[in-house]
């Protein structure tokens, strides 16, 4: 069911607008008795202000395979001069960029000194079912956990966050979260730019108060549609300014937003390079002009500032795009490039990358089809809830939603060909290839050629994947939609 049938059968013509406390609260009940009709701005959520981009673009700092990972909270300044309140790893918003060797031993010790109870999910890291920080894994307040592992994949960019359910969207808005970065002998032999022409980056959305700090009540509007903020930040600051000379640079970007999706372009309209997507490198570059990055997806770019003359500003931006009904209609700058220093680059793309072999549909044992969308809960009296749903389904701890068999190989189908909100679907426990998208944009693009971890099903979309389940135990598929998720679209499956 999509958004407008939903609200149609409960009576009401347009989507909520709630004022208060958030409605994220205990069994995420959601009250439509205390709903405020605002006729007319069903398909807004909120506009970007762009700030002056004169803060020099910062980076976390960077451990490898063993440290210590404490969930407190700390003081740091989003705003250029506004020191605010936020939750935080270490000394201040993002956690350390973790690069690691493929083939480490991992070893991080996570300190949980929230009043509630958290836990870390290594978002893009093959790991053990123990270790993968499903939403019954919980570390309480004042409690510590080990999370140990052996890296076995290829390189990639990876993310972590928490995970406790029907908090994960409120934890990381307000600063839990950080990349992690695996490397291999064979990508370092492509001699792709590094050091200081290598751009680790996050990228998120933050509604922030008076002081420059984040808050998080959301509206019924906001579980309906994602959670949204009016100032983009990159790597903790807004404004961002990075200084760059006359040659390629790599860009390995993390779309750490709750609910905001990017249409990511160059103000010039320069052509840029995707040379990896979730899972690790691509076989060979694809070029293009703009790319669509969802919430919890990442993109491996190479740009060149070779042409540009020195004195020039290049912007990162998110360009307008269709199919969301709750997003896409601005276009706004994220960050600024300062091209400052002319300099001789030897770099040479490469014409292959990575070895991306395909998964045959004829070793399939199993497809699965899953509705993606809105249910409704509530009767007797109860008050009304809308939850984001999975098969019809929200999500319960206790309860085994699918059996899969260790070593299988299987389509599964996600199908929002009734919905009118966008859902990027995240399977834990492996990566996956998308095979073909039916309706809507019809069509794969170019991080969906290589491995996936996250997928992106537009309204009236279908989308097949195939994956191969090599990690025995419990896991979970979800809407990457931090709010969808919290609200329930979330399924547990088991791989035994």
């Amino acid at each position: 069911m999509n958004r407008q049938d939903f609200l149609k059968t409960l009576g009401l013509g347009a989507v909520a607008s709630v004022t208060g406390s958030s409605l994220l609260t205990g069994c995420n009940t959601h009250d439509m008795s205390a709903v405020n009709m605002t006729p007319g701005m069903e398909n807004m959520g909120p506009s970007v202000t762009e700030i002056p981009f004169t803060t020099p673009l910062r980076f976390p700092e960077t451990i490898t395979n063993t440290g210590q990972l404490t969930a407190k909270s700390v003081i740091d300044a989003i705003l250029p001069g506004k020191n605010a309140r936020v939750l935080g790893y270490r000394g201040g918003m993002l956690g350390p960029t973790i690069r690691v060797q493929n083939g480490s031993d991992v070893s991080l010790r996570f300190t949980n000194n929230l009043d509630e109870e958290s836990n870390i999910h290594w978002h893009g890291l093959l790991v053990p079912a123990e270790m993968d920080g499903h939403p019954t894994q919980l570390v309480q307040a004042g409690g510590s956990f080990t999370y140990s592992f052996r890296l076995n994949q290829a390189a990639n960019m990876a993310w972590y966050h928490p995970h406790p359910h029907e908090k994960t969207g409120k934890q990381a808005n307000l600063g839990l979260a950080g990349m992690i970065i695996v490397e291999t002998p064979a990508e370092r032999a492509l001699n792709l730019p590094s050091g200081s022409y290598e751009l680790p980056m996050v990228i998120q959305d933050k509604r922030l108060d008076g002081n420059g700090a984040p808050t998080y009540s959301p509206s019924m509007d906001d579980v309906m549609m994602g959670y949204m903020g009016e100032t983009i930040i990159v790597n903790g600051v807004a404004g961002a300014v990075q200084p760059v000379s006359t040659r390629m640079y790599r860009l390995r970007i993390v779309n750490g937003s709750n609910g905001r999706i990017y249409n990511l372009a160059l103000s010039n309209n320069a052509p840029f390079w995707v040379i990896g997507s979730d899972g690790g490198l691509l076989s060979a570059p694809e070029q293009t002009t703009a790319l669509l990055l969802s919430p919890g997806e990442r993109a491996d770019l190479l740009v060149d500032f070779s042409k540009v003359p020195v004195g020039t500003d290049v912007f990162l931006k998110s360009d307008t795009f269709t199919g969301a009904s709750s997003q896409g209609g601005q276009a706004f700058n994220i960050l600024k490039f300062t091209v400052n220093k002319a300099e001789t680059d030897p770099f040479q793309l490469p014409a292959a990358l990575g070895m991306v072999s395909p998964l045959s549909t004829a070793s399939a044992t199993k497809t699965r089809l899953f509705d993606i969308g809105i249910a409704m809960e509530g009767m007797n009296g109860m008050p009304m809830r809308g939850m984001h749903t999975i098969g019809g389904k929200t999500y319960l701890g206790s309860r085994i939603d699918e059996t899969v068999k260790l070593g299988d190989t299987e389509i599964w189908e996600f199908d929002n060909s009734k919905g009118d909100e966008p859902h990027p679907m995240h399977l834990h426990g492996t990566f996956f290839q998308v095979l073909n998208r039916v309706g809507g944009r019809n069509t794969l693009y170019a991080t969906e050629k290589g491995w996936k971890d996250t997928v992106l099903v537009m309204p009236g979309e279908r989308v097949r994947i195939i994956a191969q389940f090599t990690k025995p135990g419990l896991f979970v598929f979800h809407c990457h939609n931090l709010e969808h998720e919290d609200d329930g679209m979330m399924l547990n499956f088991r791989v035994n």
